[in-house]
């Protein structure tokens, strides 16, 4: 077969792109380096429970078009992401709350937290925050940055939280009403059997096909010769040989464990915000889908620093790499061969929505 496209990863970015190009006619092939399909979203089915293998994930959007088109891959149900904190076996609700307020000061009016947080603001005395320490600080006073943030953020970055851009937290959602709901988008939700159908729907086309156990650097100059055009989700230092040096990302561990009890810990994620406990938080997956089955399954998970031949999960985009990131960019750019998309080849933090949003967009541009 003649393809007009190699897509290299069958992650959400690049199964977009392949599901957008055979609808167009074109021939794509997809292969992977692993012996699964869907990338980091896939799930698999343990004791009749949907496992998120690569962490924890909750597909949330304000925007109808991405909701309306992801939901013809799959029904999803009303789950609500709504997390908890446990700092030293003291219980929280996350995102920072009312509920968290009353917890932690026992205030219960609106004005009472913010004036307990203006106190604490005024008290550490920082005018431009600098780093992510100064700004936690500035948006949620010392107390809950020592107990909720500091702790979870310097294991899960592995640097201290003044050596952090201030960017990260500004994420963070705050709060001041009774609402635990983690996210402020209007669709939100887990599909009703796990996110690998999604990605087995969307290249389900007869002009697609998959090969997996592929690794596109053992057969790179190959590709390069055989495929008019290449779309490459992979990380784009290691793609130009890293000739301006590695980027940096953060890695993960997962240590899951089948457990003969119905329920574990009463919810589907629970951070760990302490210094001392190694792992940041524990999954228990068939809250997820509200399980009631006889057994359960979680998953610890454990940051740690990336090194080659690891997975990459999260682009440290502090300035120094941004910068490195940038001479990428111009030789991707100059690439009229190689299109680079999702997280590692855009050296960029995107959740699911934003993905598909960014494929959809790719796909434009090529196809119209």
């Amino acid at each position: 077969m003649n393809y007009d496209y190699l897509i290299v990863g069958s992650g959400l970015f690049g199964s977009t792109f392949a599901y957008e190009a055979a609808k167009h006619g074109k021939r794509v092939k997809v292969i992977d380096k692993r012996d699964h399909l869907g990338g980091n979203i896939y799930t698999e089915e343990v004791e009749q429970i949907q496992i998120h293998k690569y962490g924890a994930h909750i597909f949330h959007t304000n925007n109808k078009d991405i909701w309306d088109y992801v939901n013809q891959f799959a029904e999803f149900n009303r789950y609500t992401n709504s997390p908890i904190a446990n700092y030293k076996d003291e219980i929280y609700n996350l995102p920072f709350n009312m509920n968290t307020f009353n917890k932690l000061w026992g205030v219960k009016t609106p004005d009472e937290a913010q004036a307990k947080i203006e106190e604490q603001r005024k008290a550490a005395n920082i005018e431009k925050p600098r780093n992510l320490e100064e700004q936690a600080i500035s948006l949620v006073g010392t107390d809950i940055y020592q107990k909720l943030i500091k702790g979870y953020t310097e294991k899960q970055w592995g640097k201290k939280a003044t050596e952090l851009p201030s960017f990260i937290i500004k994420r963070l959602p705050v709060r001041f009403t009774y609402d635990n709901n983690y996210f402020n988008d209007r669709y939100q939700g887990i599909p009703i059997g796990g996110y690998t159908q999604i990605i087995e729907k969307m290249l389900a086309s007869d002009l697609i096909t998959v090969e997996l156990n592929c690794d596109f650097f053992e057969r790179k100059e190959d590709y390069l010769r055989m495929y008019p055009k290449i779309i490459y989700t992979g990380m784009i230092d290691q793609f130009f040989d890293y000739q301006y040096g590695e980027l940096e990302y953060r890695s993960l561990q997962f240590e899951t464990s089948i457990l003969d009890q119905a329920n574990y810990q009463g919810n589907a994620v629970i951070n760990y915000t302490d210094a001392e406990t190694p792992y940041t938080r524990i999954i228990e997956h068939k809250h997820f889908e509200f399980g009631t089955q006889k057994k359960t399954v979680i998953t610890r998970e454990y940051p740690k620093a990336w090194t080659r031949g690891d997975e990459a999960y999260y682009p440290t985009n502090d300035d120094k790499n941004n910068k490195t990131y940038q001479k990428y960019k111009k030789l991707a750019d100059s690439q009229s061969q190689v299109l680079f998309g999702g997280r590692l080849g855009m050296y960029k933090y995107y959740d699911m929505h934003q993905v598909i949003a960014s494929a959809l967009s790719f796909a434009e541009k090529e196809f119209n």
